[in-house]
């Protein structure tokens, strides 16, 4: 997803499945508690449902202003449910994660560049 986003203006917006079919409205964004990032959205699925949990990174903003979500519209539906209006925890961070098959693990950490920070101890000086 764009990472370039307002998450407020993700809000009221239309979001829909992989095939097209309308999920519902966004209710809610929750960012990442390390770097500020639109993570999840809380999408209502009905006048009578319930908030359906799905991660901003892999959908996509189109430019007619909707979410697309690349999931079918029944796995969105089963996501784990833990009300609105309330922080996620990591642990349901991880739940929301393996309901959609996404990977946990974090990017491999790419090792500092070697520097030459002085003299090997019993070798001259050039």
């Amino acid at each position: 997803m764009q990472t370039d986003i307002d998450p407020r203006n993700l809000i009221g917006r239309k979001a829909f499945d992989r095939n097209g079919a309308r999920i519902g409205t966004i209710d809610e964004v929750y960012l990442d508690d390390a770097t500020g990032a639109p993570e999840w959205a809380a999408i209502r699925t009905g006048l009578f449902s319930r908030d359906a949990f799905v991660p901003l990174e892999p959908s996509e903003l189109t430019s007619e202003g909707t979410l697309r979500i690349p999931f079918e519209r029944s796995l969105i539906k089963d996501a784990p449910d833990f009300g609105v209006g309330r922080h996620l925890s990591p642990e349901q961070e991880l739940q929301l994660y393996h309901h959609y098959g996404l990977d946990t693990t974090p990017p491999p950490a790419t090792p500092p560049p070697d520097k030459d920070f002085g003299h090997i101890a019993g070798q001259e000086d050039p």
